[in-house]
């Protein structure tokens, strides 16, 4: 029997890939609560709010029978669309399914880092000094480093640790990484760290006009950065659960 199969006799393939996601941790289980903080979100960054897929993490919740139902109502009326949830008993996962969403187990505690020959701050203040095109710091098992311009509707992904990209991200395109993201150039697309939940990643860049900037979930837009930042060096860290800019010396 031939295992050839004519291509377009096809409805579907499936494929490996990785597509960049919000992940909307939860640290209440009560859907009003999470209502009035979505409404305020809403009123800072509507822009953000326009049909967003976002993953419900419930690994903090001690929560067996989530009000789930509810809280996807709330989000959906907030015009965020919830596609699966992470963490959570069986329960959980049960209505999970139930409401046709997907279901991830929680997140490993302590993932590791990939990037830790070199301090990021460290690596970019050297640099700074050696010039626009200096060598980038040691990327370990599972990081990358791309060399050259990531251009407009171009994605550059680092799956499993640190992202580096020597030269520039253009409008329009995005990097991401499971680690922290380094660009040695201007950065005006979209950087996304920790795409997996580390709070410990980071973004840094010798130019900053991101379009948006998210570690671990937590996010930025261009019109939500202060403007004396733009044009300038800077790393990106998690202070809580709030995302923190600051200039590099």
């Amino acid at each position: 029997m031939s295992l050839n199969v004519d291509r377009d006799s096809l409805a579907f393939t499936f494929k490996g890939g990785m597509l960049p996601m919000t992940v909307m941790e939860l640290a209440s289980a009560d859907p009003e609560q999470i209502r009035d903080q979505l409404a305020g979100k809403l009123s800072q960054s509507p822009a953000f709010f326009q049909h967003t897929p976002v993953v419900l993490s419930v690994e903090k919740l001690d929560e067996p029978h989530l009000a789930l139902e509810r809280i996807c109502a709330v989000c959906r009326a907030h015009k965020l669309l919830p596609v699966a949830v992470r963490g959570g008993a069986d329960p959980v996962k049960q209505s999970a399914w139930a409401l046709g969403l997907g279901w991830f187990p929680p997140l490993e505690a302590g993932r590791p880092r990939s990037l830790e020959s070199v301090a990021p701050v460290e690596a970019a203040a050297s640099a700074e000094e050696a010039g626009p095109l200096a060598s980038p710091p040691g990327v370990g098992s599972g990081g990358r480093i791309f060399r050259g311009t990531v251009r407009s509707g171009q994605q550059v992904t680092a799956p499993e640790g640190d992202l580096v990209v020597v030269g520039a991200v253009n409008a329009g395109a995005e990097v991401l990484a499971a680690g922290s993201v380094h660009v040695y150039g201007a950065l005006r697309g979209r950087a996304l760290a920790g795409i997996h939940g580390d709070p410990l990643a980071g973004i840094f860049c010798r130019e900053l006009h991101a379009e948006l900037l998210s570690v671990a979930g937590n996010y930025k837009r261009l019109e939500d950065i202060d403007p004396r930042l733009l044009g300038s060096a800077v790393q990106v860290r998690l202070d809580g659960d709030q995302l923190g800019i600051t200039a590099l010396a």
